[in-house]
């Protein structure tokens, strides 16, 4: 099979040629439709502390069919859908039996982060079947839209709420998106980049404020009032300080960025606002099953206030991903690049 190699230290990434793997005990074996380009994707192929390492093979917004069963497994045939999630638990750990985020997994296992390739073995654990009604688009955007849901879960939206979203990537748009279905009242999205206005506006913003000096009291008056949660989708520094700015007394803050770097942040501001901030990453299969019967739901009864595929810019074929990831580390017009990677 082909499939998509990271050397390491920054090199390009390579398409090379593996044996096909065969599914063990408890595995699927499926091939690939397509897997989404993420923003991790870039960043951890930079060569940088945060980094995947020499070797590796990657790729974790991906959907397939199967094609063939490991031994033991039940309720799965060939020619089924799913969407994966990639990140695979021990279920036995204290994280994993509190939580069940199996990003949080303390063991060393084997993970499913193998998108970009034209084959891949899977545990049936973390397989998530697709209703009829969903293309393998729909399925490969479920992993990131579990992130937003996620993390904006932890924000504990109240109907009415006002919400500003700082960022305007792929996470940042589809927090928008889950406000908006959660019920909250008026929600401005801010950013730098002006482009991702529309999108922005589609995806469930009542407005769009670019970052700049008079954003503060800008993005109050879009709300009606400085918001009662702050989304911090961006992961830059400087970030956790500008969501204590914006916040109002007694706010929610969330920080879904991820930034890999130091970022002051003044206690003192937080604290005469009361504000209290949450930190989150990953994930559970009750994210992923979620959204895949709610796009089957909307999908049958016409519900939903957008197509989550609004945001897939561009469908690219294998071969081409090294040099989409370089068009991608400069500036660009793209927000979700699909690859294409069935052959």
């Amino acid at each position: 099979m082909k499939a998509a190699i990271y050397p390491g230290e920054g090199k390009p990434i390579v398409i090379e040629t593996l044996p096909d793997p065969e599914p063990c005990p408890g595995e699927l074996l499926i091939r690939i439709d397509r897997c989404g380009i993420c923003g991790t994707d870039l960043a951890m192929t930079r060569g940088a502390m945060w980094d995947f390492g020499k070797g590796v093979q990657f790729g974790h917004e991906f959907a397939g069919e199967v094609i063939g069963l490991g031994k033991g497994v039940e309720g799965w045939k060939p020619g089924d859908r799913l969407a994966v999630l990639p990140s695979v638990a021990c279920g036995q750990c204290d994280s994993c039996r509190s939580h069940g985020n199996n990003v949080l997994c303390h063991e060393p296992v084997p993970q499913a982060s193998v998108g970009f390739a034209e084959l891949a073995r899977i545990p049936v654990s973390v397989a998530t079947r697709l209703p009829s009604t969903l293309s393998m688009a729909d399925g490969a955007l479920i992993e990131p839209m579990a992130i937003s849901l996620y993390g904006v879960n932890f924000a504990r939206i109240q109907p009415g709420d006002r919400v500003l979203v700082l960022g305007g990537g792929t996470v940042a748009l589809y927090a928008m998106y889950w406000a908006r279905r959660l019920g909250a009242g008026r929600i401005v999205a801010m950013s730098r980049s002006e482009r991702r206005r529309d999108l922005s506006l589609a995806m469930g913003a009542d407005a769009f404020v670019p970052f700049g000096a008079n954003e503060v009291a800008e993005a109050k008056d879009a709300l009606g009032g400085a918001p009662q949660v702050v989304l911090e989708c961006v992961g830059a520094e400087g970030m956790l300080g500008k969501a204590v700015s914006h916040a109002a007394q007694f706010a929610r803050i969330v920080s879904l960025g991820f930034c890999t770097a130091p970022d002051p942040l003044m206690p003192a501001m937080a604290a005469y606002k009361c504000v209290s901030m949450q930190f989150a990453v990953g994930y559970s299969m009750k994210e992923f099953l979620y959204i895949a019967d709610q796009l089957d739901r909307d999908r049958i009864h016409g519900g939903g206030h957008v197509d989550p595929k609004a945001l897939v810019t561009a469908n690219i074929a294998l071969a081409d991903l090294p040099a989409t990831f370089a068009r991608l580390r400069e500036p660009n017009q793209e927000t979700k690049v699909h690859v294409q990677c069935a052959a």
